[in-house]
């Protein structure tokens, strides 16, 4: 486990940059969940570190191996300065440690439930998971016979970096009917600013 993620640190690290903060996480019968905070001229990025420790298996499956399966982290960007964006760290951790404490399976096209807003004032409670490889390609592992496999032969996943867009309450009710490549559509459509943490619902109209 310590070695994945390692792996997956030094490539957050290559595609980001130094972080100049973080912050660890831990919920009752989970590993840690770490939060890295990037700055970018005006964007900052907060990626998690943790979620792929493990990979992800489906709650209804009666054998669980402990090597194959997705694996993922998880990727938001906004703009600096406007909010305490800061605040997000929780619900980020909350939202990683989720396949361990829910037993889910987070991919794109996946709306993810915070309970909260994801930083005071802000008016998304839940995310839209992008699909990966635009910001951090993802990461190949080679888990070696010691493992038990070798991503070779066996079909080991690699580790996702998966982008998460904020949504209002308004977009995931429109998204939950249409689906995700509609209100993706509809933002670009728009215009949409999906880094702007005080933007509002892209108007849904017909």
């Amino acid at each position: 486990m310590g070695e994945i993620l390692a792996l997956v640190e030094a490539r957050l690290l290559t595609a980001l940059g130094e972080p100049d903060a973080r912050a660890a996480v831990t919920f009752l019968g989970t590993d840690r969940i770490e939060v890295l905070r990037f700055i970018d001229g005006d964007v900052v990025r907060y990626a998690t570190l943790g979620m792929s420790a493990h990979p992800m298996t489906d709650p209804t499956a009666t054998l669980v191996d402990p090597v194959k399966g997705p694996r993922a982290e998880l990727l938001l960007s906004v703009r600096a300065g406007l909010a305490d964006t800061d605040k997000v760290l929780r619900p980020l951790a909350v939202l990683a440690a989720s396949p361990q404490v829910e037993g889910v399976i987070v991919a794109p096209g996946a709306s993810l439930e915070t309970g909260e807003p994801l930083w005071p004032g802000a008016p998304f409670s839940s995310v839209l998971v992008a699909e990966p490889g635009g910001l951090v390609e993802d990461l190949d592992l080679d888990l070696g016979p010691d493992a038990g496999a070798d991503a070779t032969d066996s079909g080991t996943d690699p580790v996702r970096f998966l982008p998460l867009l904020p949504m209002t309450a308004n977009e995931a009710a429109w998204k939950r009917v249409r689906g995700a490549q509609a209100l993706q559509e509809r933002w670009l459509s728009r215009g949409t600013d999906l880094r702007d943490p005080l933007r509002g619902s892209v108007p849904l109209d017909a």
